[in-house]
Protein backbone atom coordinates (compact mmCIF):
# COMPACT_ATOMS: atom_id res chain seq x y z
CA UNK A 1 0.00 0.00 0.00
CA UNK A 2 1.41 3.63 -0.96
CA UNK A 3 0.78 5.71 2.18
CA UNK A 4 1.41 8.76 0.40
CA UNK A 5 -1.24 7.97 -1.79
CA UNK A 6 -3.80 7.70 1.06
CA UNK A 7 -2.54 10.84 2.88
CA UNK A 8 -2.77 12.78 -0.49
CA UNK A 9 -6.27 11.81 -0.44
CA UNK A 10 -7.39 12.06 2.79
CA UNK A 11 -5.80 15.64 2.50
CA UNK A 12 -7.97 16.81 -0.35
CA UNK A 13 -11.14 15.01 1.90
CA UNK A 14 -10.53 16.50 4.92
CA UNK A 15 -10.32 20.03 3.52
CA UNK A 16 -13.68 19.55 1.87
CA UNK A 17 -15.30 18.04 5.27
CA UNK A 18 -13.99 21.52 6.55
CA UNK A 19 -16.82 23.35 4.31
CA UNK A 20 -19.61 20.72 4.84
CA UNK A 21 -19.01 21.37 8.85
CA UNK A 22 -20.03 24.96 8.18
CA UNK A 23 -23.09 24.26 6.58
CA UNK A 24 -24.79 23.83 10.40
CA UNK A 25 -23.76 27.77 11.11
CA UNK A 26 -26.65 28.86 8.60
CA UNK A 27 -29.04 27.35 10.51
CA UNK A 28 -28.07 28.69 13.53
CA UNK A 29 -27.87 31.97 12.06
CA UNK A 30 -31.50 31.71 10.78
CA UNK A 31 -32.16 30.53 14.86
CA UNK A 32 -30.08 33.41 16.20
CA UNK A 33 -28.17 30.79 17.89
CA UNK A 34 -24.99 32.42 17.57
CA UNK A 35 -23.11 30.70 20.38
CA UNK A 36 -24.15 27.39 18.57
CA UNK A 37 -21.56 28.51 15.72
CA UNK A 38 -18.64 28.06 17.40
CA UNK A 39 -18.31 24.14 17.70
CA UNK A 40 -18.75 23.19 13.79
CA UNK A 41 -16.24 26.50 13.24
CA UNK A 42 -13.84 24.79 15.78
CA UNK A 43 -14.48 21.36 13.83
CA UNK A 44 -14.10 23.01 10.31
CA UNK A 45 -11.12 24.71 11.29
CA UNK A 46 -9.14 21.30 12.93
CA UNK A 47 -10.39 19.25 10.24
CA UNK A 48 -8.79 21.94 7.46
CA UNK A 49 -6.01 22.35 9.39
CA UNK A 50 -5.29 18.55 9.40
CA UNK A 51 -5.62 17.95 6.14
CA UNK A 52 -3.30 20.73 4.87
CA UNK A 53 -0.59 19.37 7.46
CA UNK A 54 -0.64 15.90 5.94
CA UNK A 55 -1.23 17.31 2.27
CA UNK A 56 1.55 16.76 -0.59
CA UNK A 57 2.82 19.99 -1.14
CA UNK A 58 3.99 18.80 -4.94
CA UNK A 59 0.84 18.15 -7.10
CA UNK A 60 -0.09 14.61 -7.29
CA UNK A 61 -3.42 14.53 -8.79
CA UNK A 62 -1.94 11.62 -11.32
CA UNK A 63 -0.64 9.61 -8.61
CA UNK A 64 -3.25 9.86 -6.60
CA UNK A 65 -5.36 8.45 -9.37
CA UNK A 66 -3.21 5.45 -9.64
CA UNK A 67 -4.28 3.74 -6.11
CA UNK A 68 -5.20 0.44 -6.10
CA UNK A 69 -8.06 -1.55 -4.36
CA UNK A 70 -6.15 -1.87 -1.20
CA UNK A 71 -5.07 2.16 -1.15
CA UNK A 72 -9.59 2.79 -1.89
CA UNK A 73 -10.29 0.64 0.83
CA UNK A 74 -7.93 2.25 3.23
CA UNK A 75 -8.99 5.83 2.59
CA UNK A 76 -12.73 5.04 2.73
CA UNK A 77 -12.05 3.59 6.65
CA UNK A 78 -9.74 6.60 7.43
CA UNK A 79 -12.24 9.29 5.11
CA UNK A 80 -15.13 7.48 7.37
CA UNK A 81 -13.40 7.27 10.38
CA UNK A 82 -11.61 11.17 10.29
CA UNK A 83 -15.54 12.69 9.01
CA UNK A 84 -17.31 10.82 12.23
CA UNK A 85 -14.35 12.43 14.85
CA UNK A 86 -14.77 15.89 13.50
CA UNK A 87 -18.94 15.67 13.65
CA UNK A 88 -18.12 14.28 17.81
CA UNK A 89 -16.52 17.79 18.43
CA UNK A 90 -20.05 19.70 18.31
CA UNK A 91 -21.83 17.26 20.64
CA UNK A 92 -18.92 18.03 23.04
CA UNK A 93 -19.71 21.37 22.93
CA UNK A 94 -23.17 20.84 23.55
CA UNK A 95 -22.52 19.04 26.61
CA UNK A 96 -22.26 15.44 25.95
CA UNK A 97 -19.45 13.27 27.53
CA UNK A 98 -16.70 12.39 24.84
CA UNK A 99 -17.89 8.88 24.47
CA UNK A 100 -21.18 9.84 23.96
CA UNK A 101 -20.43 12.79 21.45
CA UNK A 102 -18.36 9.99 19.33
CA UNK A 103 -21.50 7.36 19.56
CA UNK A 104 -24.02 10.48 18.47
CA UNK A 105 -21.62 11.28 16.06
CA UNK A 106 -21.30 7.59 14.24
CA UNK A 107 -24.96 6.59 14.44
CA UNK A 108 -25.44 10.12 12.74
CA UNK A 109 -22.75 9.75 9.97
CA UNK A 110 -23.78 5.94 9.59
CA UNK A 111 -26.96 6.77 9.36
CA UNK A 112 -28.03 4.63 11.97
CA UNK A 113 -29.83 6.80 14.59
CA UNK A 114 -29.25 5.09 17.80
CA UNK A 115 -29.32 7.67 20.24
CA UNK A 116 -27.89 8.39 23.09
CA UNK A 117 -29.77 11.58 24.29
CA UNK A 118 -32.48 11.77 26.55
CA UNK A 119 -33.71 15.21 27.29
CA UNK A 120 -34.67 17.07 23.69
CA UNK A 121 -34.94 20.22 25.19
CA UNK A 122 -31.33 20.52 26.11
CA UNK A 123 -29.81 21.26 22.76
CA UNK A 124 -30.77 23.95 20.20
CA UNK A 125 -31.70 23.48 16.82
CA UNK A 126 -28.68 23.44 15.16
CA UNK A 127 -27.72 20.71 17.00
CA UNK A 128 -30.89 18.32 15.73
CA UNK A 129 -30.01 20.03 12.34
CA UNK A 130 -26.64 18.57 12.54
CA UNK A 131 -27.84 15.26 13.41
CA UNK A 132 -29.91 14.90 10.36
CA UNK A 133 -27.68 16.64 8.04
CA UNK A 134 -24.94 14.34 9.25
CA UNK A 135 -27.23 11.25 8.74
CA UNK A 136 -28.10 12.64 4.89
CA UNK A 137 -24.73 13.16 3.98
CA UNK A 138 -23.27 9.92 5.02
CA UNK A 139 -26.67 8.07 3.60
CA UNK A 140 -25.85 7.69 0.61
CA UNK A 141 -22.03 7.98 0.82
CA UNK A 142 -19.50 10.56 1.41
CA UNK A 143 -16.86 9.19 -1.05
CA UNK A 144 -19.83 8.89 -3.67
CA UNK A 145 -20.90 12.92 -3.45
CA UNK A 146 -16.67 13.87 -3.57
CA UNK A 147 -16.62 10.89 -6.62
CA UNK A 148 -19.36 13.71 -7.85
CA UNK A 149 -17.71 17.24 -6.97
CA UNK A 150 -14.47 16.59 -6.71
CA UNK A 151 -12.30 16.69 -9.98
CA UNK A 152 -9.18 15.07 -8.51
CA UNK A 153 -10.87 11.82 -7.97
CA UNK A 154 -12.22 11.57 -11.69
CA UNK A 155 -10.78 8.45 -11.95
CA UNK A 156 -9.91 7.42 -8.07
CA UNK A 157 -13.06 7.94 -7.77
CA UNK A 158 -14.17 4.30 -8.75
CA UNK A 159 -11.94 2.64 -6.75
CA UNK A 160 -13.18 5.00 -4.08
CA UNK A 161 -17.11 4.25 -4.88
CA UNK A 162 -16.74 0.43 -4.97
CA UNK A 163 -15.26 0.23 -1.54
CA UNK A 164 -17.89 2.41 -0.17
CA UNK A 165 -20.44 0.68 -1.82
CA UNK A 166 -19.27 -2.34 -2.89
CA UNK A 167 -22.37 -4.15 -3.55
CA UNK A 168 -23.00 -1.20 -6.15
CA UNK A 169 -21.05 -2.69 -8.76
CA UNK A 170 -22.78 -4.44 -11.27
CA UNK A 171 -25.68 -2.08 -11.55
CA UNK A 172 -23.47 1.36 -12.51
CA UNK A 173 -25.88 3.10 -14.68
CA UNK A 174 -22.53 4.65 -17.02
CA UNK A 175 -19.18 3.67 -18.06
CA UNK A 176 -18.23 6.76 -15.97
CA UNK A 177 -18.32 6.34 -12.67
CA UNK A 178 -18.62 10.46 -11.60
CA UNK A 179 -21.60 9.86 -13.81
CA UNK A 180 -23.30 7.18 -11.98
CA UNK A 181 -22.75 9.11 -8.56
CA UNK A 182 -24.01 12.11 -10.28
CA UNK A 183 -26.99 10.05 -11.11
CA UNK A 184 -27.89 8.81 -7.68
CA UNK A 185 -27.13 12.11 -5.93
CA UNK A 186 -29.40 13.41 -7.81
CA UNK A 187 -32.54 11.01 -6.97
CA UNK A 188 -31.55 11.41 -3.43
CA UNK A 189 -31.72 14.92 -3.73
CA UNK A 190 -35.09 14.82 -5.59
CA UNK A 191 -36.50 12.72 -3.06
CA UNK A 192 -35.59 14.50 -0.17
CA UNK A 193 -36.94 17.86 -1.77
CA UNK A 194 -40.19 16.18 -2.41
CA UNK A 195 -40.96 15.30 1.10
CA UNK A 196 -39.98 18.56 2.79
CA UNK A 197 -41.94 20.23 0.52
CA UNK A 198 -45.22 17.84 1.00
CA UNK A 199 -44.38 17.54 5.05
CA UNK A 200 -44.31 21.35 5.15
CA UNK A 201 -47.46 21.76 2.82
CA UNK A 202 -49.07 19.65 5.40
CA UNK A 203 -48.32 22.21 8.02
CA UNK A 204 -45.33 20.26 9.11
CA UNK A 205 -42.98 23.03 10.85
CA UNK A 206 -40.50 23.67 8.34
CA UNK A 207 -37.76 22.74 10.08
CA UNK A 208 -38.73 19.43 10.96
CA UNK A 209 -40.19 18.91 7.95
CA UNK A 210 -36.22 19.49 6.74
CA UNK A 211 -34.77 17.79 9.56
CA UNK A 212 -37.07 14.35 9.50
CA UNK A 213 -36.64 13.98 5.16
CA UNK A 214 -33.16 14.67 5.26
CA UNK A 215 -33.74 11.67 8.09
CA UNK A 216 -35.84 9.39 6.03
CA UNK A 217 -34.38 9.38 2.48
CA UNK A 218 -30.98 8.31 4.22
CA UNK A 219 -32.44 5.49 5.99
CA UNK A 220 -31.15 7.40 9.22
CA UNK A 221 -34.13 7.89 11.37
CA UNK A 222 -32.96 10.74 13.77
CA UNK A 223 -35.86 13.05 14.86
CA UNK A 224 -35.67 16.17 16.24
CA UNK A 225 -38.70 15.27 18.31
CA UNK A 226 -37.98 12.80 21.23
CA UNK A 227 -41.18 10.45 19.89
CA UNK A 228 -40.22 10.16 16.71
CA UNK A 229 -43.29 10.56 14.05
CA UNK A 230 -45.68 9.78 16.93
CA UNK A 231 -44.84 12.95 18.25
CA UNK A 232 -46.67 14.74 15.61
CA UNK A 233 -50.26 12.64 16.01
CA UNK A 234 -51.38 12.75 12.70
CA UNK A 235 -51.99 9.86 10.24
CA UNK A 236 -50.93 12.26 6.96
CA UNK A 237 -47.25 12.30 8.18
CA UNK A 238 -47.08 8.52 9.06
CA UNK A 239 -48.07 7.42 5.54
CA UNK A 240 -45.81 10.11 3.99
CA UNK A 241 -42.57 9.52 5.83
CA UNK A 242 -43.75 6.07 5.00
CA UNK A 243 -43.68 6.13 1.49
CA UNK A 244 -40.20 7.82 1.24
CA UNK A 245 -38.98 5.54 3.66
CA UNK A 246 -39.96 2.96 1.07
CA UNK A 247 -38.08 4.85 -1.60
CA UNK A 248 -35.32 5.07 0.63
CA UNK A 249 -35.26 1.16 0.45
CA UNK A 250 -35.04 0.36 -3.18
CA UNK A 251 -31.94 0.80 -5.41
CA UNK A 252 -31.53 4.47 -6.63
CA UNK A 253 -30.09 3.40 -10.14
CA UNK A 254 -33.05 1.44 -10.39
CA UNK A 255 -35.65 4.48 -9.86
CA UNK A 256 -33.07 6.74 -12.44
CA UNK A 257 -33.61 4.16 -14.68
CA UNK A 258 -37.53 4.27 -14.27
CA UNK A 259 -37.87 7.45 -13.54
CA UNK A 260 -35.48 9.44 -15.61
CA UNK A 261 -34.97 7.41 -18.09
CA UNK A 262 -38.70 6.33 -18.16
CA UNK A 263 -37.48 3.16 -18.99
CA UNK A 264 -40.77 1.52 -17.04
CA UNK A 265 -40.51 -1.90 -17.57
CA UNK A 266 -37.31 -2.03 -15.30
CA UNK A 267 -38.94 -2.02 -12.56
CA UNK A 268 -41.01 -5.20 -12.29
CA UNK A 269 -38.17 -7.02 -14.36
CA UNK A 270 -35.79 -6.56 -11.50
CA UNK A 271 -35.49 -9.06 -9.02
CA UNK A 272 -34.47 -7.75 -6.24
CA UNK A 273 -37.24 -5.09 -6.33
CA UNK A 274 -39.76 -7.61 -6.64
CA UNK A 275 -38.49 -9.23 -3.37
CA UNK A 276 -38.44 -6.16 -1.79
CA UNK A 277 -42.00 -5.44 -2.52
CA UNK A 278 -43.03 -9.30 -1.93
CA UNK A 279 -41.88 -9.22 1.87
CA UNK A 280 -43.59 -5.75 2.66
CA UNK A 281 -47.14 -6.52 1.87
CA UNK A 282 -46.38 -10.26 3.07
CA UNK A 283 -45.03 -8.84 6.72
CA UNK A 284 -47.81 -5.91 6.37
CA UNK A 285 -50.32 -8.29 6.23
CA UNK A 286 -49.14 -10.70 8.67
CA UNK A 287 -48.47 -7.90 11.66
CA UNK A 288 -51.65 -6.07 10.62
CA UNK A 289 -53.29 -9.61 11.08
CA UNK A 290 -51.80 -10.45 14.33
CA UNK A 291 -52.28 -6.89 15.89
CA UNK A 292 -55.81 -6.96 14.92
CA UNK A 293 -56.58 -10.47 16.29
CA UNK A 294 -54.75 -9.41 19.70
CA UNK A 295 -57.22 -6.18 20.18
CA UNK A 296 -54.51 -4.20 19.53
CA UNK A 297 -55.51 -2.21 16.94
CA UNK A 298 -58.63 -1.90 14.41
CA UNK A 299 -57.68 -3.62 11.28
CA UNK A 300 -56.83 -0.41 9.54
CA UNK A 301 -54.73 1.42 11.66
CA UNK A 302 -53.02 -2.05 12.05
CA UNK A 303 -52.59 -2.06 8.48
CA UNK A 304 -50.99 1.75 8.96
CA UNK A 305 -48.94 0.78 11.59
CA UNK A 306 -47.55 -2.48 10.31
CA UNK A 307 -46.60 -0.86 6.94
CA UNK A 308 -44.97 1.90 8.76
CA UNK A 309 -42.75 -0.45 10.86
CA UNK A 310 -42.14 -2.86 8.11
CA UNK A 311 -40.75 -0.29 6.03
CA UNK A 312 -38.85 1.57 8.71
CA UNK A 313 -36.84 -1.52 10.50
CA UNK A 314 -36.61 -2.54 6.38
CA UNK A 315 -35.23 0.08 5.03
CA UNK A 316 -32.98 0.77 8.53
CA UNK A 317 -34.64 3.94 9.10
CA UNK A 318 -35.47 3.37 12.53
CA UNK A 319 -38.51 5.60 12.77
CA UNK A 320 -41.45 5.04 14.84
CA UNK A 321 -44.78 6.25 14.91
CA UNK A 322 -45.95 4.10 18.24
CA UNK A 323 -44.14 2.04 20.55
CA UNK A 324 -44.19 -1.02 18.82
CA UNK A 325 -41.88 -2.73 22.11
CA UNK A 326 -45.46 -2.88 23.68
CA UNK A 327 -46.53 -4.97 20.79
CA UNK A 328 -47.69 -8.86 21.18
CA UNK A 329 -44.65 -11.38 20.82
CA UNK A 330 -45.65 -12.56 17.68
CA UNK A 331 -45.70 -9.24 16.06
CA UNK A 332 -42.71 -7.98 17.50
CA UNK A 333 -41.05 -11.47 16.65
CA UNK A 334 -41.56 -10.87 13.05
CA UNK A 335 -40.12 -7.12 13.06
CA UNK A 336 -37.12 -8.70 14.68
CA UNK A 337 -36.68 -11.35 11.33
CA UNK A 338 -36.65 -8.14 9.29
CA UNK A 339 -33.82 -6.41 10.66
CA UNK A 340 -31.84 -9.45 9.18
CA UNK A 341 -32.46 -8.47 5.71
CA UNK A 342 -32.18 -4.35 5.08
CA UNK A 343 -33.43 -3.62 1.85
CA UNK A 344 -31.75 -3.16 -1.74
CA UNK A 345 -28.52 -2.65 -2.90
CA UNK A 346 -27.20 1.24 -4.04
CA UNK A 347 -30.10 2.02 -1.61
CA UNK A 348 -29.11 4.75 1.52
CA UNK A 349 -29.71 2.03 4.00
CA UNK A 350 -28.07 -0.76 5.78
CA UNK A 351 -28.38 -4.48 6.47
CA UNK A 352 -27.27 -7.19 4.65
CA UNK A 353 -29.31 -6.16 1.22
CA UNK A 354 -31.69 -8.51 -0.42
CA UNK A 355 -29.58 -9.19 -3.36
CA UNK A 356 -27.04 -11.19 -1.04
CA UNK A 357 -29.78 -13.12 0.32
CA UNK A 358 -31.46 -13.91 -3.03
CA UNK A 359 -28.26 -15.33 -4.87
CA UNK A 360 -27.47 -17.26 -1.47
CA UNK A 361 -30.81 -18.79 -1.66
CA UNK A 362 -30.42 -19.62 -5.26
CA UNK A 363 -27.00 -21.08 -4.43
CA UNK A 364 -28.83 -23.28 -1.64
CA UNK A 365 -31.18 -23.93 -4.76
CA UNK A 366 -28.63 -24.86 -6.88
CA UNK A 367 -27.10 -27.14 -4.38
CA UNK A 368 -30.06 -29.31 -3.59
CA UNK A 369 -30.34 -30.04 -7.68
CA UNK A 370 -26.47 -31.03 -7.68
CA UNK A 371 -27.48 -33.50 -4.81
CA UNK A 372 -29.65 -35.37 -7.18
CA UNK A 373 -28.26 -34.32 -10.59
CA UNK A 374 -24.35 -34.31 -9.26
CA UNK A 375 -23.28 -33.52 -12.92
CA UNK A 376 -26.02 -31.13 -13.98
CA UNK A 377 -25.00 -27.42 -14.76
CA UNK A 378 -27.10 -24.80 -12.95
CA UNK A 379 -26.18 -21.39 -13.83
CA UNK A 380 -27.15 -19.22 -10.73
CA UNK A 381 -28.85 -15.91 -12.49
CA UNK A 382 -30.24 -12.57 -11.36
CA UNK A 383 -32.34 -10.77 -14.12
CA UNK A 384 -31.50 -13.11 -16.07
CA UNK A 385 -27.83 -12.42 -16.25
CA UNK A 386 -26.04 -15.46 -15.10
CA UNK A 387 -23.44 -14.22 -11.94
CA UNK A 388 -19.82 -14.96 -11.80
CA UNK A 389 -19.05 -18.06 -9.10
CA UNK A 390 -16.22 -15.53 -7.42
CA UNK A 391 -19.13 -12.83 -6.96
CA UNK A 392 -21.50 -16.11 -5.36
CA UNK A 393 -18.41 -16.85 -3.27
CA UNK A 394 -18.07 -13.28 -1.74
CA UNK A 395 -21.26 -12.83 -1.18
CA UNK A 396 -21.81 -15.87 0.85
CA UNK A 397 -18.46 -14.92 2.25
CA UNK A 398 -20.13 -11.64 3.25
CA UNK A 399 -22.98 -12.97 4.84
CA UNK A 400 -21.32 -15.70 6.63
CA UNK A 401 -18.98 -12.62 8.75
CA UNK A 402 -21.97 -9.96 8.72
CA UNK A 403 -23.92 -13.12 10.79
CA UNK A 404 -20.79 -14.26 12.76
CA UNK A 405 -20.47 -10.42 14.06
CA UNK A 406 -23.18 -10.52 15.37
CA UNK A 407 -23.51 -13.41 17.09
CA UNK A 408 -20.21 -12.40 18.58
CA UNK A 409 -21.17 -8.87 19.53
CA UNK A 410 -24.72 -10.21 20.76
CA UNK A 411 -22.59 -12.29 23.26
CA UNK A 412 -20.54 -10.15 24.39
CA UNK A 413 -23.68 -7.53 24.84
CA UNK A 414 -26.07 -9.68 26.71
CA UNK A 415 -23.06 -10.71 29.11
CA UNK A 416 -22.20 -7.25 29.75
CA UNK A 417 -25.99 -5.78 30.15
CA UNK A 418 -27.27 -9.27 31.15
CA UNK A 419 -30.19 -8.58 28.83
CA UNK A 420 -30.64 -10.97 26.43
CA UNK A 421 -33.55 -8.63 24.55
CA UNK A 422 -31.43 -5.44 25.23
CA UNK A 423 -27.87 -7.56 24.07
CA UNK A 424 -29.51 -9.24 21.09
CA UNK A 425 -31.28 -6.22 19.36
CA UNK A 426 -28.58 -3.86 19.91
CA UNK A 427 -26.31 -6.15 18.44
CA UNK A 428 -28.65 -6.58 15.66
CA UNK A 429 -29.95 -2.67 15.52
CA UNK A 430 -26.38 -1.17 15.43
CA UNK A 431 -24.90 -3.46 12.68
CA UNK A 432 -27.68 -3.12 10.47
CA UNK A 433 -27.81 0.64 10.96
CA UNK A 434 -31.33 0.30 11.92
CA UNK A 435 -31.18 2.79 15.37
CA UNK A 436 -33.51 1.24 18.32
CA UNK A 437 -34.04 -2.52 19.21
CA UNK A 438 -36.52 -3.89 21.35
CA UNK A 439 -37.42 -3.65 25.15
CA UNK A 440 -37.62 -0.30 27.59
CA UNK A 441 -34.09 0.73 27.64
CA UNK A 442 -33.11 0.65 23.88
CA UNK A 443 -36.64 0.58 22.39
CA UNK A 444 -38.36 2.96 19.95
CA UNK A 445 -39.00 5.25 22.71
CA UNK A 446 -35.80 4.54 24.75
CA UNK A 447 -32.17 5.52 23.61
CA UNK A 448 -28.57 4.09 24.27
CA UNK A 449 -27.85 6.38 26.93
CA UNK A 450 -27.97 3.81 29.76
CA UNK A 451 -25.65 1.01 28.28
CA UNK A 452 -22.16 1.01 30.28
CA UNK A 453 -19.54 1.84 28.40
CA UNK A 454 -17.98 -0.99 26.78
CA UNK A 455 -21.61 -1.74 25.31
CA UNK A 456 -20.81 1.58 23.51
CA UNK A 457 -18.06 0.97 22.40
CA UNK A 458 -19.38 -2.27 20.73
CA UNK A 459 -22.12 -0.65 19.42
CA UNK A 460 -19.93 2.00 17.69
CA UNK A 461 -17.57 -0.58 16.10
CA UNK A 462 -21.07 -2.50 14.96
CA UNK A 463 -22.28 0.92 13.39
CA UNK A 464 -18.93 2.10 11.54
CA UNK A 465 -18.45 -1.45 10.43
CA UNK A 466 -22.30 -2.37 9.20
CA UNK A 467 -22.26 0.87 7.24
CA UNK A 468 -19.11 0.29 5.09
CA UNK A 469 -20.43 -3.04 4.68
CA UNK A 470 -17.50 -5.39 6.32
CA UNK A 471 -15.54 -4.98 3.35
CA UNK A 472 -12.91 -2.57 4.11
CA UNK A 473 -12.99 -3.32 7.68
CA UNK A 474 -12.34 -7.14 6.71
CA UNK A 475 -9.37 -6.08 4.30
CA UNK A 476 -7.52 -4.49 7.65
CA UNK A 477 -7.14 -8.29 8.44
CA UNK A 478 -4.82 -9.23 5.89
CA UNK A 479 -1.35 -8.86 6.00
CA UNK A 480 -1.34 -6.73 2.76
CA UNK A 481 -2.91 -4.33 3.86
CA UNK A 482 -0.44 -3.16 6.31
CA UNK A 483 3.01 -3.38 3.83
CA UNK A 484 3.76 -0.25 2.61
CA UNK A 485 5.80 0.65 -0.41
CA UNK A 486 7.34 3.97 -1.84
CA UNK A 487 6.29 5.94 -4.37
CA UNK A 488 7.96 5.63 -7.47
CA UNK A 489 7.91 8.87 -9.66
CA UNK A 490 5.96 9.27 -12.84
CA UNK A 491 7.84 10.41 -14.86
CA UNK A 492 11.02 8.43 -14.18
CA UNK A 493 10.46 5.30 -12.83
CA UNK A 494 13.87 3.93 -12.63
Amino acid sequence: MNLAYVLGAISIILRYISLIILIPCLCALFFKEYNAMLPFIAASAISFGAGYFIRNKKKNVEEINNINKTEAFCIVLFAWFLTCLMGTIPFIYFGLTPLNALFESVSGITATGATILSDFSLYPKTMFFWRSFSQWLGGLGILVLFTVVLPQFSVAGRQMFYAELPGSKDSRLTPRIRQTAASLWSIYCILTIMEIIILALMKMPIFDAICTSMSTLSGGGFSPEAGSIMAYGQAKYVWTVAIFMFFAGFNFTLQYKVFIKRKFLSLFKDEEFRVYLFIIIIFTLIIAITLTTHNIYGFSKSIKEALFHVLSIMTTSGFASVDYSQWNLRAKLFLFILMFTGASISSATGGVKLLRLILIFKYMKRQIAKIHHPNGVYPIKINKVIINENIVRQMISFVFFYYGIFVLTAVILVFIEQDVVCGVTAAIATLGNIGPGFGDIIGPMGNYSLLSDASKIICIFNMFIGRLELIPFLALLHPDFWSFRKIKNLHNPK
